[in-house]
């Protein structure tokens, strides 16, 4: 059996610093570290908002690319956050990342499985808008982004729908 190594702690004084540098690997499209910066800010201040956020995203950025990473896990951390504006709008934003994901894996049924999740994010994104703060039309822009992958994809569908001629050729 293999030894587990024991983790390192944060220095609470050293947060903010860290979480500037998930940012950054986010940035640098490496959100496994922003993931594992975030898990430690975490573990020294455990209700720390920008650190759950910056999870949720960081995970998020891992979908359809880490088979073990489940949608339901960061659905719920979302749906844990504290505020009901944030945990709406980051439920809309890992229901629109997991469509998005459906799309570049690709397959017979990514379309369906696509329209399904964009649905859902947009129903968190209107659950947002009125919450939203003074000058913050986040979740506006994000709503009209999945309307218009709707709109423009003939691939993104319900399952019931029939596939259409353009799709066979």
């Amino acid at each position: 059996m293999v030894e587990r190594i024991e983790l390192k702690r944060l220095r609470a004084e050293a947060i903010d610093a860290a979480l500037e540098r998930a940012r950054h690997y986010r940035y640098l499209n490496q959100p496994q570290l922003a993931e594992s910066i975030c898990r430690d800010v975490l573990e020294v201040r455990p209700q720390d908002s920008r650190a759950r956020m910056m999870l949720i995203m960081s995970l998020c950025d891992q979908f359809g690319t880490v088979d073990t990473l489940h949608v339901r896990e960061v659905l719920e951390m979302a749906q844990s956050l504290r505020d009901p504006y944030e945990r709406a709008y980051y439920s809309g934003l890992v229901c629109e990342r997991r469509a998005a994901a459906a799309l570049r894996r690709g397959g017979p049924v990514a379309g369906a499985i696509a329209w399904e999740w964009f649905h859902r994010a947009m129903e968190h994104y209107e659950i947002a808008e009125p919450l939203r703060p003074a000058g913050n039309d986040d979740a506006i822009l994000r709503w009209n982004t999945c309307a218009r992958t709707l709109n423009t994809r003939a691939d993104v569908r319900p399952r019931d729908e029939p596939v259409g001629m353009e799709m066979l050729e």
